[in-house]
């Protein structure tokens, strides 16, 4: 029988999306691929011209997914431009395939034109070699050097079922967390969630009854509202419990960064991924987290040892009353968003302000069919890219992005002509890297400091969506939102642009509130 190609060995590992960023170097491939898609009509092509934002692409098909998707790129910088969605995949554990073209061997080192080091350009953030020892757990990478001539594929086997990788199930000291020394009060920490992980950590929670902060990205911040501290973060840093069990990702939440310097309070993750989040010492279990709590059977009620749920009641009356106040602030719009997106399908978050300011003031009533972040490794890159990519089979989907995580991948907005059903993009425009002057530490540097970390800018968001012949929607009062009633078909730029006089009212005075709070 004759040996399979490369893009023949990637079917049999199960891929069967493409997204091809075309070459000279790589066409031998890019030709292989729509051969393979001729006789296999199952297999989808995506095109895309920036490499970086192509790597994005291809991870949000995975996670919509969960099977491998290859993304395939020339030789050269191409190649390194991948590294960010490598980095991020990583972290997420996904399994992700780069594919890059590289020049024969004999041009490594002489500085020929389109001629890098490739061979483990990713470091330790992408497995290579032979497809037997791959993980399947995260990246991997399949450099391949191509002659001048290089001739394409011309026999491709069946489409191969992904064979997902499995592990040893180890839950030896989570039992004994949820008995010891109890009486020094448990919160748990609700991070970002697997889709089949959410039905058993809802009634993980719910036979706890213990108080909890759930991120948005768990899809489960609305079921479990009424065991849920509002403006948590701000209140556990006054009364931080004795113990902190963490389900799933690493939070997004201020209380998980002050918990490096909270020794004593006692910390347990259970994550797929096995990151423990933390650099000072913690427990980690590591595996499916619906596994993981399925498999301790119902848990005994521990309850509000520490009565912190009610310590916060007045917190929720508090957050609401300033939301009715301020309603053309930052967090104001953002709450009246979250009202009007639970009409779509999905919404997903960006990084920086947007997840946060949803995660504490969006509506908190009516669940969301499906809620998305890109939390690996928390970055602003590539979110446009990984978005359209996630959501490309849903009808209608919302994204929550901040002004500069939009503007670091306007160009994967190409990829909105690829994809069908309603699109809607919800740019909060407030000038730039507004979550830095929120950083107690930052009103001690000097001014020209912050300006170049605020990254200041004053981009008219229309002309972005005329670049890629989008909609557009401007909403700068209460009453704009009614223009989103009726947005048609296509992706839509809904360009949010807070009042600052009430932003910088609404953060004044709930300052003053947290103050006041025990």
């Amino acid at each position: 029988m004759r040996e399979l190609g490369p893009i023949g060995q990637l079917l049999q590992q199960g891929v069967s999306e493409f997204v091809v960023c075309g070459g000279a170097r790589n066409a031998p491939l890019v030709e292989s691929i729509s051969r393979a898609a001729e006789e296999h009509p199952e297999i989808k092509i995506w095109q895309q011209f920036d490499e970086r934002s192509a790597g994005f692409f291809a991870l949000g098909r995975v996670n919509a997914t969960g099977l491998p998707a290859a993304v395939v790129v020339t030789s050269g910088t191409a190649a390194a431009e991948l590294l960010p969605a490598v980095v991020e995949a990583f972290y997420q554990k996904r399994p992700l395939i780069l594919v890059t073209a590289d020049r024969p061997e004999s041009f490594r080192g002489t500085g020929a034109p389109q001629a890098i080091e490739q061979e483990g350009i990713y470091g330790t953030y992408a497995e290579s070699g032979a497809w037997e020892s791959w993980s399947r757990f995260g990246p991997f990478h399949l450099n391949l050097s191509l002659e001048e001539d290089a001739a394409p594929e011309t026999a491709f086997p069946d489409l191969a079922a992904f064979m997902a990788p499995s592990s040893r199930l180890v839950i030896q000291g989570l039992a004994p967390f949820l008995i010891e020394d109890i009486y020094r009060g448990l919160v748990v920490i609700v991070g970002g969630l697997e889709p089949e992980e959410r039905e058993a950590v809802y009634h993980f929670c719910k036979d706890l009854d213990v108080p909890l902060l759930v991120d948005p990205g768990s899809g489960l911040r609305e079921l479990l509202d009424d065991q849920v501290l509002v403006d948590g973060d701000a209140f556990l840093a006054k009364n931080p419990p004795g113990k902190v069990l963490r389900l799933g990702d690493v939070p997004l939440g201020r209380f998980w960064r002050d918990l490096e310097n909270l020794t004593e309070v006692e910390v347990l993750s259970v994550t797929r991924t096995g990151f423990a989040g933390l650099a000072r010492p913690s427990q980690t279990v590591t595996g499916s987290v619906g596994r993981v709590l399925s498999s301790m059977g119902q848990v005994e009620p521990i309850g509000d040892v520490l009565d912190l749920l009610k310590k916060n009641a007045g917190a929720r009356f508090q957050v609401d009353d300033l939301l009715q106040a301020f309603p053309e602030s930052e967090p104001g719009m953002i709450h009246t968003l979250s009202v009007i997106a639970t009409l779509g399908d999905s919404v997903f978050l960006g990084n920086s302000m947007p997840i946060r300011e949803w995660s504490d003031y969006a509506q908190r009533t009516v669940p969301y069919d499906q809620i998305r972040a890109m939390r690996g490794a928390n970055g602003i890159d590539g979110q446009i890219s990984y978005w359209l990519a996630a959501t490309a089979d849903e009808e209608k989907s919302w994204a929550v992005l901040g002004d500069l995580t939009a503007l670091y991948d306007v160009q994967g907005l190409a990829m909105s002509q690829q994809t069908g059903g309603q699109r809607i993009l919800a740019v909060v425009n407030n000038g730039g890297g507004q979550i830095f002057n929120r950083l107690p530490r930052l009103a001690s540097f000097s001014k020209g400091a912050q300006d170049a970390i605020v990254q200041a800018q004053e981009v008219d968001l229309s002309a972005l969506a005329k670049l890629w012949k989008l909609n557009y929607v401007l909403i700068s009062s209460s009453d704009g939102f009614d223009a989103l009633d009726e947005l048609p078909d296509g992706t839509t730029v809904v360009e949010l642009r807070p009042d600052r006089s009430e932003t910088e009212a609404f953060w004044t005075q709930l300052k003053v509130m947290r103050e006041k709070r025990k």
